[in-house]
């Protein structure tokens, strides 16, 4: 029951019992909290794909985000080093005290719940990511991956310029959204999961460039 209640987005599930999204307001932001609400099944299971693909010995950063935060909880008890923008991300690794965690820093967006500004870019530009587990607003092919946020656009295009593999994580309904700035094209990524086949332009599209389409 309580499984079939945080898939709909109703609760957070904890140790010994769960607690009411609507309470979760003194931490997470009200816009931020309905995103997590939407999709929560989709989000899910690309989480549960994503993880399928990684290789936890290495260093990871995940992005902020609803789908990464979700991608976040489910990884196993082992001891993982991870990089991270993203507040909620932060504050569900550290449940997890055999997880490694680093938060970016920097100036907080009250939208996102993610880190960004001149310090973030500047301690982005001192350190190598093997794989980097992004999030997107919105993926068309004319406009590539789009953010509603320039600040982190500037972050996410960092991020992806110092990983050696990134993973794009995009629910169904971002794809053919476009929002005002653009933080990456096909040919930046090498993986891009989501919960169900995209349009045959799209899929075509992914082959030219060379990228793996899971879903």
């Amino acid at each position: 029951d309580l499984i079939h209640l945080e898939e709909e987005g109703l609760i957070k599930r904890t140790r010994g019992g769960a607690v009411s999204i609507d309470r979760l307001g003194g931490v997470v932001d009200g816009r931020y909290s309905q995103r997590v609400m939407d999709h929560t099944s989709a989000k899910m299971e690309i989480a549960r794909k994503a993880l399928e693909l990684i290789d936890l010995s290495c260093s990871l950063y995940i992005d902020s985000g609803s789908t990464t935060m979700f991608f976040a909880k489910q990884l196993p008890d082992i001891h993982c080093a991870v990089l991270t923008s993203g507040v909620n991300t932060a504050l569900e690794l550290t449940k997890n005290p055999k997880h490694s965690v680093t938060l970016l820093g920097g100036h907080l967006n009250h939208n996102t719940l993610s880190c960004g500004g001149a310090q973030a870019i500047g301690y982005l530009g001192t350190i190598n990511i093997d794989t980097a587990v992004m999030a997107t607003s919105g993926f068309s092919l004319e406009y590539g991956f789009t953010s509603g946020s320039y600040t982190d656009t500037e972050v996410k295009r960092a991020v992806i310029s110092r990983a050696r593999r990134t993973i794009m994580l995009v629910d169904s309904s971002k794809i053919g959204r476009s929002l005002p700035t653009t933080f990456a094209h096909l040919e930046d990524v090498q993986v891009i999961v989501t919960d169900a086949r995209p349009a045959d332009d799209i899929v075509a599209a992914c082959e030219a460039a060379g990228v793996q389409l899971v879903y």
